[in-house]
């Protein structure tokens, strides 16, 4: 039947990853962030099984965007080449300005 097949889906070529990886207009996105913004910081989280590595680039307001990077090096060549400082998100956390700009902008939680 193979509904207890012991093969991995990967096996099979089916991908296992449940969301989609970095694209250029990902990395381009937080390129023009960065160049738009004043203060932007990058918060690095980590692949899961649901998703790819991404970044979450915060300005000095407290807008920020969220985006794939396929990789932490990834994400520090961007941080590098904007002058961007870099920090691991579970081990800093967000700074409370984002958090701040949520409570101010509920509209952008229904996207």
């Amino acid at each position: 039947m193979g509904w207890f097949n012991r093969r991995s889906r990967a096996a099979h070529g089916a991908p296992t990853k449940l969301d989609r990886e970095a694209t250029r207009e990902d990395l381009a996105a937080l390129e023009a962030f960065v160049t738009s913004r004043q203060g932007v910081e990058f918060y690095l989280e980590p692949e899961t099984t649901a998703t790819d590595t991404t970044v979450v680039a915060i300005a000095h307001d407290g807008e920020w965007i969220r985006r794939r990077t396929g990789s932490p090096r990834a994400a520090a060549d961007i941080a590098r080449r904007r002058a961007v400082p870099l920090y691991e998100a579970a081990r800093t956390g967000y700074p409370e300005r984002m958090r701040a700009w949520n409570r101010a902008h509920p509209e952008r939680r229904m996207r």
